[in-house]
């Protein structure tokens, strides 16, 4: 059974880390200064992962397969009718990024982590609503 309360409490998380995002970090700043470039990289790094969870515990609840990627989690999302098509791309990105972040595969690309904050948060945000909206209507 999908456990809604802890589903509303990761969408909210989201929502705070890209607040947070908006309006604390000083993106000009993380070429030049460690701290804030690490305050960006790992507060991104807590969406994206509040992100997979949230889409993990969808899968595993509706037992709608077992991906071999964290990307193909949204996938599974949209096939089931819980995300729309259109944002699968900007996830599929976000979770590749999230690796990048938590497993440094390469250095990180501060220009990749500005135009993240600059642009894509509102990726984030729209899987929000799209959770949302469908827990407040599942389908009958």
């Amino acid at each position: 059974m999908t456990d809604e309360a802890l589903l509303a409490k990761r969408l909210a998380f989201i929502e705070t880390c890209v607040q947070e995002l908006r309006t604390l970090a000083n993106i000009d700043r993380i070429e030049h200064d460690v701290r804030e470039a690490r305050f960006v990289e790992h507060t991104l790094q807590l969406a994206i992962q509040a992100a997979l969870d949230v889409a993990s515990h969808i899968v595993s609840d509706r037992r709608l397969g077992e991906p071999a990627t964290n990307q193909q989690l949204f996938a599974l999302l949209v096939a089931d009718g819980w995300l729309t098509s259109e944002l699968l791309p900007a996830l599929r990105a976000m979770a590749g990024f999230r690796n990048v972040l938590v497993h440094g595969y390469t250095e990180v690309d501060r220009a990749i982590v500005k135009d993240v904050v600059e642009h894509r948060l509102g990726d984030l945000l729209a899987l929000v609503t799209q959770i949302r909206a469908r827990l407040a209507s599942p389908p009958s």
